[in-house]
């Protein structure tokens, strides 16, 4: 056996930097060869930010990636880290004619290997997914090789992303070009309780390639998508050896013991991949002996975030992404004493600090003296900057000029909120977060230009009950040592916020379920109908009630033009609104129940 020690970069690039995405793998490949590493990997499209969307469709943005990866080898080799060799994902180009229904330019999903001052090797993602908020057929074409480096005495192979996650393929030929360790980049986004599924599928690749495997995920926010980390190692028997943090950059060092190459020669070959497919091998050799025996590190394995943590971790690190990725100092939001916007303020403090946060009061002639009060109160408990807007007087004066009645004057209320944040946004330069819910997203139970404006909506993809959940476990933290987050010392939300029932204050007495069912009915319905895609008669076959099936379907279709004008937010959920659910606006289609 050889020993080899690998360093995982999980990473949190920023999408279109090259320049400061170099920059950190440089820092970070010192880290790593300080602490004795013999590789290190980064994660999927590292140079160039993933995903790029359509920036991978232009000529000078495939070209400047290109010169990123040979300068950024070379840049390794000046700086003394070229002995260290670099497992990177950028984009590159493939050498094909354009042809119909090809990507412009033929982008290629690439990994590179550097070492010594230059690209030794180059290898693309096979399997391109379209599905869910992936949609790559419309920007990579396919690659059909698999690297296999000897380094230090183990052939390490490389392969890219969903080529773990599909059949055949290069991961499929590991096992028949002995491999002693598959190392994997990844951009995998976050979603609930995909941090199981992941490590099965470590696990029996693992198994199936015969090999020990590196699996590094990137980590942070990228528009509506949250990247978790939870990079892993296994052996080749699928046993965890090692596993970094979720949502928090990580380099995790490993030490592992691997068999010593057992084939000779060097040069490309072709494999049946099994699934219609040739993959060309590549062999080629970095060094050949092993390693002198050391004393290994103890393996590091993170703690486990149980569902509502990793959830909440997953909204915080959204909110802190979008804020400094896109040049936000600040955010403001409308306060109103009720839970979805004390939990999107709770949000915001942990993500930027409450000395960053502007809450902005707007009591209406409907509004309850509690529902000041409790604004109030979050206010205090958080140190959050504050300041109250009546808004009687500025409702009356639009009243003097047009009269309106019944819903037309409740929204009015509301666009008037809505435009004093995004004039407040305007002049003092805040991010404005949106604070609807997905239950309310889902009904169309929002005003356009009114509670629907903003920039960024924190919970626009958690449903009412989970509002209600995190809450609670947020308030729970407080003044524990658990508190991983801003460290209050009292609960952050008051409770009489998480406790009343719901209401919008649009008109006397007004409650959520004047217009809703109740939100543990609802939100079981909305997950079988949006997550699950089930139809009438199914939903009526799963125990939901028949007329409340038709009452919210209707709510939920002909609320889908409200839906593409709401502001993103952090996809939570395998289905949210946006990327991943697109459905006509202009559709005749109705479920019925047949």
């Amino acid at each position: 056996m050889a020993q080899l020690r690998i360093a995982l970069a999980q990473t949190n690039p920023a999408v279109g930097d090259l320049a400061a995405n170099a920059d950190k793998l440089v820092e970070w490949t010192r880290l790593a060869a300080e602490r004795g590493a013999h590789l290190v990997v980064f994660t999927e499209m590292f140079l160039t930010g993933y995903p790029a969307e359509d920036l991978v469709l232009r000529s000078s943005f495939v070209e400047a990636s290109v010169a990123a990866v040979e300068d950024v080898a070379r840049r390794l080799a000046e700086e003394g880290l070229g002995d260290v060799p670099v497992v990177v994902g950028y984009v590159d180009r493939a050498d094909l004619a354009p042809r119909v229904g090809q990507p412009k330019g033929a982008p290629l999903d690439a990994a590179a290997l550097l070492h010594r001052g230059r690209v030794v090797t180059r290898t693309a993602k096979h399997h391109l997914p379209n599905y869910g908020v992936f949609d790559e057929y419309r920007y990579f074409v396919r690659g059909d090789r698999l690297p296999v480096f000897r380094l230090h005495g183990v052939d390490v192979a490389i392969a890219v992303c969903e080529d773990l996650w599909q059949e055949g393929g290069p991961v499929a030929v590991v096992a028949e070009v002995g491999a002693g360790l598959l190392v994997v980049p990844n951009a995998s986004p976050y979603e609930r309780d995909k941090d199981d599924v992941r490590f099965s599928l470590v696990r029996r690749r693992a198994k199936e390639a015969g090999c020990a495997l590196a699996y590094v995920n990137q980590v942070g926010g990228q528009d509506e998508l949250v990247f978790d980390g939870d990079s892993v190692v296994v052996s080749a028997s699928g046993e965890l050896v090692a596993r970094a943090a979720r949502f928090s950059e990580e380099l995790l060092v490993t030490d592992l013991e691997l068999p010593e190459a057992r084939f000779g020669g060097l040069g490309t070959f072709q494999v049946d991949a099994g699934d219609g497919t040739v993959i060309t091998v590549e062999r080629l050799e970095l060094s050949s002996s092993p390693v002198e025996p050391y004393e290994p590190e103890p393996p590091t394995i993170a703690p486990y975030l149980d569902d509502t943590a990793e959830v909440y971790a997953a909204l915080v690190l959204s909110v802190r992404d979008y804020v400094a990725k896109n040049g936000f100092e600040s955010v403001i939001l409308g306060l109103s004493g009720g839970i979805d916007s004390a939990l999107t303020a709770t949000i915001a403090s942990d993500a930027i600090g409450p000395e960053r946060v502007h809450a902005v009061l707007m009591p209406s002639r409907y509004s309850s003296d509690h529902s000041l009060g409790d604004a109030q109160e979050l206010v205090a408990r958080q140190g959050i900057n504050a300041r109250v807007v009546p808004i009687a007087d500025i409702v009356s004066a639009f009243e003097k000029e047009i009269e309106l009645s019944g819903l037309a004057a409740e929204n009015l209320q509301a666009r008037v909120r809505g435009m004093i944040l995004m004039g407040l946004s305007n002049q003092e330069g805040h991010l404005v977060l949106t604070t609807g819910n997905k239950s309310e997203l889902a009904t169309g139970y929002s005003t356009l230009y009114g509670d629907s404006a903003g920039g960024f909506a924190p919970i626009k993809d958690v449903l009412k009950t989970l509002v209600w959940e995190l809450s609670r476990w947020r308030n729970a933290q407080a003044g524990t040592s658990g508190d991983f987050l801003h460290g209050f010392t009292v609960p952050p939300i008051p409770e009489n916020s998480i406790e009343k029932e719901p209401s919008a204050e649009l008109r006397p007495d007004q409650r959520d379920t004047d217009s809703l069912p109740q939100y543990d009915i609802l939100d079981r319905l909305l997950d079988d109908y949006v997550e699950k895609d089930m139809g009438s008669a199914e939903l009526v076959a799963a125990g939901h009630d028949p007329d409340l099936v038709a009452r919210v379907i209707r709510l939920v279709d002909l609320a889908e033009y409200k839906r593409r004008q709401y502001p993103p937010g952090p996809k939570i959920t395998p289905k949210n609104f946006g990327r991943d659910r697109r459905l006509p606006i202009t559709n005749r289609w109705r479920e019925t129940a047949r």
